[in-house]
């Protein structure tokens, strides 16, 4: 269970980890104006959190072999296929909400400084 687990972290943080590079540099675009660029990036990382919650509920019933998960375990660590679907898709539910609630925090962030921003004079 830990070796999935791992697996999961990796695979849906790398994907995570292009997302905000990708919010970064379109936040780096409207640096001209940071009230506007904080409030993309709130946006972007918006999209990415209903993303995140999307795949979250459609994690169980998502075929266990088509899982970069499932492909990133060695032989020794995949389940039987009696369980594979119910435990892979329960390990891929959990990591999926867990990055929603980091980026719904990155939201919540990005945005409280947009409006700060904004109320800033100048």
């Amino acid at each position: 269970m830990e070796a999935i687990e791992r697996v999961a972290h990796v695979s849906v943080g790398r994907a995570c980890a292009f997302c905000g590079l990708a919010i970064i540099c379109c936040m780096v675009g409207f640096s001209y104006q940071p009230h506007l660029s904080a409030r993309v990036g709130g946006m972007f990382a918006f999209v990415v959190t209903l993303s995140l919650i999307y795949k979250a509920l459609k994690a169980p019933r998502q075929p266990y072999k088509s899982t970069e998960t499932w492909l990133m375990l060695e032989d020794d660590e995949k389940p039987p296929a009696a369980v594979a679907q119910a435990v892979i898709g329960g390990v891929l539910r959990g990591v999926f909400l867990q990055y929603a609630r980091y980026s719904a925090g990155a939201t919540v962030v990005l945005m409280a400084a947009a409006v700060v921003l904004t109320a800033l004079p100048g």
